[in-house]
């Protein structure tokens, strides 16, 4: 693998600039299953050789220890990276599984400050509201985020699983930088209300789970005869049981686009992701997660591949036809409330 950087693009109008994919770090302490320190933290350090500047962690990965686990690198490379991170989803401590979606001032104010002791941080470059609770007005949320920029706790706001008009109601109270939501080949309902209000506004768009959590990569067919008991795939509706099978057998495509390009499976369905923002005119900056170095050479690989009008032809129909929803309650989604 060569050590080329990739490109650069602002993420939405006055926001920061960043490599035009970044790296999802969740999966290096949380969610994945175990995970070699070492390696994980030298995968850190080979994205940013590579040009990969946006590094993308929240404070419920771990209940903290994933920001926890990023902090040196962050603070060994501040003034090169953006960091960003999120809040509003606290899970009780006595069961991980029970979570509860806060928006309220208070529990922003607090949020915010546990975040950045972990992170060993001034100010957070980006930070999101991880999930929306409708109860709770946007002038409140987004009106508490922005006391933060005005604090200097924090440069950038973001929004994760919004809907069209949360995001223009939320871009009137104070400018968004980014959008945050699952875009990949699996998964394209963002496409239908959030992307054009995106455009519309200017806002960047941070696709999660571009690989479709590694399906996509073919790295794995059923998640509850493959992956390890506590591999939190195990409990997605899309990789288990005859869904799974369904889903396996739509990779053909993929598989055959690959072959032509001399590429891998993942390397094709991230370049899909990263040419949305050609096809709808927007930044697309996605945030695949790895924790191993030949896997992040892999992915920037992905920026510099063009994919064909007969390739894009070929990868249409897929997301129709996935078996599942993207989590067993959609219900604090966007796609559960548009």
């Amino acid at each position: 693998m060569g050590s080329k950087k990739i490109e650069t693009v602002e993420l939405g109008t006055g926001g920061p600039r960043v490599g035009v994919q970044g790296l999802g770090c969740m999966g290096m302490s949380f969610a994945y299953g175990p995970t070699d320190a070492d390696e994980a933290r030298a995968t850190l350090e080979r994205a940013l050789e590579l040009g990969v500047t946006l590094y993308d962690t929240a404070d419920m990965y771990g209940m903290g220890e994933n920001e926890k686990f990023i902090a040196p690198f962050i603070q060994a490379h501040r003034d090169e990276v953006v960091l960003a991170t999120k809040f509003a989803i606290s899970p009780d401590p006595d069961d991980p599984t029970k979570r509860t979606i806060r928006n309220d001032r208070p529990y922003i104010r607090q949020a915010v400050e546990g975040s950045l002791r972990r992170l060993g941080v001034d100010e957070i470059d980006l930070y999101y509201m991880h999930r929306r609770n409708p109860d709770v007005p946007l002038e409140e949320s987004v009106g508490a985020m922005a006391e933060l920029v005005a604090e200097g706790k924090v440069k950038h706001l973001g929004l994760s699983e919004v809907t069209g008009p949360e995001l223009r109601a939320a871009q009137a109270i104070h400018p968004i930088a980014a959008v945050q939501s699952e875009w990949s080949l699996f998964s394209r309902d963002v496409e239908a209300g959030v992307v054009p209000a995106a455009v519309e506004l200017g806002v960047g768009f941070v696709p999660y789970s571009p690989l479709g959590r590694g399906f996509l990569t073919g790295a794995f067919v059923s998640a509850d005869k493959e992956l390890g008991a506590d591999d939190f795939r195990r409990m997605q509706p899309r990789f288990t049981g005859d869904n799974a099978t369904a889903n396996a057998a739509l990779l053909e495509p993929i598989r055959k686009i690959a072959e032509a390009h001399g590429a891998t499976l993942g390397q094709i369905a991230l370049a899909w992701v990263q040419q949305q923002a050609a096809a709808h005119g927007l930044a697309v900056v996605p945030i695949p997660g790895t924790r191993k170095r030949t896997r992040v050479e892999e992915n920037t690989g992905a920026t510099r591949i063009e994919l064909t009008e007969e390739d894009l032809a070929l990868l249409e129909p897929i997301a129709g036809q996935v078996a599942g929803a993207r989590y067993a309650d959609m219900s604090s989604t966007s796609a559960g409330r548009e």
